[in-house]
């Protein structure tokens, strides 16, 4: 009864090392099936050559493990959470790809420098703080969901159209309506802090970009299904 989800979280999945998104098991995608509630992910410390669809493991929004004889991601926890308050979410992918991740180091938002970032999103990419000593002590991947979540919430952002956070001194996370959305906007994500880094390289004091532009380009491209950078 699950053959669909993990079929389509094993075909996310393999988009991200030929994306250059991962380095041996670092990221994983699910897929969730709503009227079931429930979640197809990546099984933990499986190389991506090794993977097939039957070792995705089914997971309820709880965290617990509906179907399955692997171990899921020890990132598990994060997606559920993340599935269970944000209703509109269909797929999610986490990633520790390098410029993203460097980002997430610095504890700094991704400014938006030009029309590539504004194509997809007119706000800097949020990078949620590290979180507090309790929470880490705690149970650490559930209290990641909440962190992004609080995040938004103090940011007064909305998930529907900010698609992608960074997660101070951890990595990305990106998620869409549906999976293989999910991981285009983590491909965007990546794309766009490279493209910034190298912008504050060249020019320190690259001015934001301007409002007209922000709109003008998002508005071109808001609703459509543009896929891996298509005009």
């Amino acid at each position: 009864m699950y053959t669909a989800i993990k079929e389509e979280a094993y075909a996310c999945n393999m988009q991200l090392p030929k994306l250059g998104l991962v380095l041996f098991t670092f990221g994983n995608v699910s897929v969730a099936d709503r009227e079931k509630g429930v979640f197809a992910i990546k099984p933990s410390g499986i190389p991506y050559e090794e993977l097939t669809p039957d070792q995705m493991v089914i997971v309820d929004f709880e965290g617990n493990t509906v179907e399955g004889n692997l171990r899921p991601s020890s990132d598990t926890k994060t997606h559920a959470v993340l599935y269970k308050h944000w209703d509109g979410i269909g797929g999610i992918t986490h990633t520790h790809s390098t410029y993203g991740t460097a980002w997430a180091q610095s504890q700094r938002d991704i400014p938006i420098f030009g029309t590539t970032h504004a194509d997809h999103l007119t706000v800097d990419i949020p990078c949620a703080p590290p979180m507090s000593d309790e929470m880490i002590l705690g149970n650490y991947e559930y209290e990641t969901g909440f962190q992004i979540i609080n995040h938004f919430e103090a940011q007064q952002l909305d998930y529907k159209e900010v698609e992608m956070v960074l997660v101070g001194n951890h990595a990305p996370f990106a998620w869409g309506k549906t999976g293989i959305k999910s991981v285009y906007n983590s491909a965007v994500l990546e794309t766009v802090a490279q493209m910034a880094h190298l912008t504050e390289q060249i020019n320190p004091n690259a001015p934001r970009l301007k409002d007209a532009l922000i709109k003008k380009h998002y508005d071109r491209k808001h609703g459509t299904d543009a896929y891996y950078g298509q005009e």
